[in-house]
């Protein structure tokens, strides 16, 4: 395993990093352990979750598994660099209660200190802001967020989702406050979707924030879809609809031939090429069998030629940088 510094933090993570979506809601919890037990083995030492995994009655649910995994000691977790996510509504009873949701200092709160309950922890290493509120002054969350940094409870905190001129507008209201800010942003980012190429990335980078993409894989769109409908597996999901549209079968159908040529696997190459992009901390996988885990430990071996480089480029190609890519 390859490790690298998360943003302009002293902290060594994988270049790889499990996500755990899956936990609970499509993978069950001796299933999800031999998976991290996995993972660990293979020297991948950061760990991404959210409060509200398990969704909807089961919220909570996948904290709770790794909380189990956690607690069955052998130094597991002081190996494993432990990532959670704030926002989403996580009022008792299921219900959509005022203030269980958004980062109000009340809600960050309550939701850290449910979420150490649940992950049978004292402390949570990268505390993520799993959306924009607009509601919320940056002032009041890093009030927040220095409170529970002073207790202990967590050491870093990221973003998620959020705009180029959020990262910036969060880091400078951190700075003012002598803050420390945002390490990390998780955005939607791979070959298939690139726009965060225009702002984001090159915020994340100015502003010293670790890039952490989700759907790497673009809702297995980029996993070898063609393929798997011609020997029957069909595609779902986001990829069914994407392949609806000419121009995306036309896209992928060219990815898929190009890899074939170079004897390559579609999904690990696109792991890969996310490696090489600037600021890049590492992609989430994540894996609902070993095999899947497997294919993705193999992607950071992977060293793509610039001239693969290159045609992959030719296929989907960047939005470039801003304002480049929309003025003059």
């Amino acid at each position: 395993m390859e490790y690298t510094q998360l943003g302009r933090t002293g902290l060594k993570v994988s270049r790889i990093v499990l996500g755990t979506m899956n936990f609970g809601p499509r993978t069950d919890e001796a299933d999800s352990h031999a998976i991290m037990d996995a993972a660990l083995d293979a020297g991948v030492n950061f760990f991404d979750t959210a409060n509200v995994y398990g969704w909807g009655e089961n919220k909570g649910r996948t904290e709770e598994i790794i909380g189990s995994w956690l607690a069955r000691g052998g130094g597991r977790r002081e190996k494993v660099v432990l990532a959670t996510k704030v926002f989403g509504n996580m009022g008792p009873d299921g219900a959509d209660w005022p203030n269980h949701d958004r980062l109000s200092a009340v809600n960050i709160r309550r939701a850290v200190d449910a979420s150490l309950q649940r992950l049978r922890t004292d402390h949570i290493d990268l505390y993520q802001f799993h959306h924009v509120d607009r509601t919320t002054p940056w002032d009041e969350i890093w009030q927040a967020i220095d409170v529970l940094v002073q207790q202990g409870k967590i050491v870093y905190a990221g973003s998620s989702n959020h705009a180029g001129w959020h990262i910036a507008q969060a880091n400078e209201a951190a700075r003012r406050r002598g803050s420390y800010g945002l390490v990390s942003e998780q955005c939607l980012y791979n070959l298939a979707e690139r726009r965060a190429e225009m702002e984001v990335v090159p915020a994340a980078e100015a502003y010293g924030l670790g890039v952490i993409p989700w759907s790497p894989l673009q809702g297995g769109l980029l996993g070898g879809v063609i393929r798997k409908e011609r020997e029957g597996g069909g595609a779902a999901g986001r990829s069914s609809e994407a392949l609806a549209n000419t121009k995306v079968r036309e896209q992928v159908q060219a990815y898929e031939d190009l890899l074939d040529k170079h004897g390559l696997e579609p999904g690990e190459v696109a792991l890969a090429w996310l490696l090489t992009r600037p600021g890049v901390t590492g992609p989430i996988v994540g894996p609902r069998t070993g095999e899947q885990l497997s294919s993705a430990l193999r992607a950071v071996e992977l060293k793509l030629p610039e001239e693969l480089l290159t045609e992959l480029d030719g296929i989907f190609p960047g939005p470039g940088p801003s304002p480049e890519a929309f003025a003059w």
